[in-house]
């Protein structure tokens, strides 16, 4: 054991669990690029050395405390450019904590008071920016052009005796122009609001206020906002709020209860200090259901006050989706069984946003959910819903709200499924412009682009969706032929992993919905493991031997690909007729079905007229 008076920076991972959370596969690759191309040469070109590695973190040590701090900052500028063309959800960012003191050296590790306090003080650091000891303040002095600005007396975590702690600023105004802005911005996770109603059946109301109040929080420029699909892995988690808040890297947490019964409706709402665990705010809403979006619109407003955020001219905290409660829980409950997808599930889902365009005629976002229905029910169970009515669906809700990037999505789908492909890939584009976190206008454009042959395109949405929506299982299996595609060989395996896990989760919350099982099952099939593609198959049979819950298409591709020509054609079948044009235009040429391609039952299939029945509009 080796004992010398040495300079620690210690580095960690802003909102490590929620990056990895959203994807691990890609943080892994970033952070090895980062730590590889920048953070090694840098510190041993200061004259330092790394260590200890963690998954999250790294500890180097140098001679110097000036090179130390010098590593740091330049670590930290050349960060703020690498993320300048990264979606702000997907940036990585450090924080960074530098001390000076006895250090203990013994089998390559580091250990004593001198590494603790630098992370400690690491933990106290600005997202993107360095905190120091005062040690280091007055051991640096003038010596780099840097400003110190003082954090106070800091009682750190099994260290003796208060700690002065410094947050660090270059003074040269072009060096550093972002960082700071960032330091600046404050930044919010609403965890999911518990139900407290005794009802499972009104789980969705609770999600539903807990997103609306994250959407609402989003729109602010001047405040970052964890997405809705990061903070749902904590439901129904009892968590420490310090390493939530630690975890999802943000200052602020927000969390609450709702109970409804009948007309009447109450909300508890707390908001929290994520580094002290300490309460900022916290009150408590008695009111008639109707009053919903007043509601909601005080929680946001005294959100903004307590954290002072800036408004800019146009921006406001009142953003009611429509003004009928009724029609809004309607929606709310379509909502979630249309992300069940199954043919029963979209049917009931079309009639609940039915109901809630009768209570308000004018509720863009029930437009919306009614025209993806009718355009999902098309294209995969074969329903007859006029095209031209599905698109003035989408229409009507880009009419009632135009910066509605939901809206835009839907009108992408049904001009896609019409056959508009030019209009859909606009209408894709303008959704993402107006808010590039939006799931389905992600998802949406990869289908889309993979049908056109575009892997390299399918493969960027497919990863950006399940990054928005970390239980989406979808994305990722289907990404798997992209890169396959691409030669992304070593990417591919762990995206099937992340897949194959996504899945059977979804299988887990869902007893007896087949869906990932049959996608599973087909895409391990396609990879040459037919014995857990067949497990997977006999799985689903035992649930619903009829297959009725899904539209059998994933069960064919499944069936051909493990060599059993005739079931496969049986399904085929049976389908194919029943199939929406791209559905029957992708069958045509699905390179699942290649050893099907010369078989005249197959040729005979393809030549199957579809049904010609249209049905009526509805709304």
């Amino acid at each position: 054991m080796e004992r010398r008076l040495a300079a620690i920076l210690a580095v960690d991972v802003v909102g490590y669990s929620r990056l990895m959370g959203a994807n691990e596969v890609a943080t892994l690759k970033a952070l090895s690029e980062i730590r590889i191309g920048l953070i090694e040469g840098n510190i041993s070109a200061a004259g330092g050395r790394i260590v200890k590695l963690m998954g999250d973190g790294i500890l180097a040590e140098f001679a110097s405390v000036v090179s130390a701090l010098e590593s740091a900052l330049e670590i930290q500028q050349e960060m703020e450019q690498r993320n300048v063309d990264i979606p702000e959800d997907r940036q990585i960012r450090f924080r960074m904590g530098v001390n000076i003191g006895d250090v203990l050296f013994e089998d390559g590790d580091v250990f004593g008071d001198g590494v603790n306090i630098a992370a400690r003080i690491e933990a106290l650091a600005r997202p993107g920016c360095v905190a120091v000891s005062g040690v280091v303040r007055d051991q640096v002095g003038n010596r780099l052009k840097v400003t110190f600005e003082a954090a106070g007396e800091q009682l750190l975590k099994n260290i003796e005796g208060a700690v002065p702690v410094f947050h660090v600023h270059s003074k040269a105004a072009d060096k550093q122009p972002s960082i700071s802005d960032a330091a600046s911005r404050p930044s919010i996770a609403v965890l999911p609001f518990a139900n407290m109603s005794g009802d499972p059946e009104q789980e969705y109301f609770a999600d539903g206020i807990t997103e609306d109040l994250i959407t609402d929080l989003s729109k602010l420029s001047g405040l970052f906002v964890v997405s809705r699909n990061s903070s749902f892995v904590y439901k129904d988690r009892p968590s420490n709020m310090q390493e939530v808040a630690r975890n999802l890297g943000v200052r602020n947490l927000l969390e609450g209860s709702v109970r409804k019964a009948g007309n009447r409706v109450r909300i508890t709402a707390q908001l929290i200090d994520g580094v002290t665990g300490g309460h900022l705010w916290a009150d408590r809403y008695d009111r008639d259901i109707s009053d919903i979006f007043t509601l909601q619109d005080e929680i946001t407003k005294t959100i903004v006050d307590q954290l002072q955020v800036r408004l800019l001219e146009a921006e406001t905290t009142s953003t009611a989706p429509t003004g009928n409660a009724e029609a809004y829980t309607l929606y709310l409950k379509g909502r979630q069984f249309f992300q069940m997808r199954t043919r029963k599930y979209l049917g009931e889902a079309r009639i609940l946003f039915l109901e809630a365009l009768q209570h308000d005629p004018d509720y863009a976002r029930a437009y919306v959910g009614l025209a993806e229905c009718e355009a999902r029910l098309n294209d995969w169970f074969g329903t007859k819903y006029a095209p031209e009515d599905i698109i003035a669906m989408a229409r009507r809700a880009i009419d009632l709200n135009p910066n509605l990037a939901e809206g835009y999505a839907g009108l992408g789908l049904a001009l896609h499924i019409s056959g508009e492909n030019d209009a859909a890939v606009a209408a894709y584009r303008k959704a993402l412009s107006l808010d590039p976190l939006c799931y389905n206008a992600h998802h949406n454009f990869a289908r889309y682009c993979r049908g056109q042959l575009d892997p390299e395109r399918s493969a960027y949405h497919f990863i950006r969706a399940l990054e928005i929506r970390p239980d989406d299982y979808r994305s990722p299996l289907l990404l798997i032929a992209d890169l396959e595609d691409l030669g992304r060989v070593e990417e591919r395996e762990r995206y099937l992993e992340m897949g194959i896990k996504r899945a059977d989760e979804a299988m887990r919350l869902n007893p007896g919905y087949r869906d990932p099982l049959e996608l599973s099952a087909c895409v391990l099939a396609g990879l040459g493991r037919f014995e857990e593609a067949r497990a997977r198959l006999d799985l689903a049979d035992a649930m619903d031997p009829e297959g009725r819950t899904t539209n059998g298409y994933n069960i064919a591709c499944t069936l051909a690909l493990l060599g059993e020509t005739e079931r496969a054609l049986s399904w085929l079948e049976e389908i194919y007729p029943d199939l929406g044009h791209v559905q029957r235009d992708w069958t045509r040429n699905d390179p699942d079905f290649t050893s099907l391609r010369d078989h005249p039952r197959f040729k005979k299939m393809l030549s199957t007229p579809g049904k010609e029945e249209v049905l009526p509009a509805n709304w």
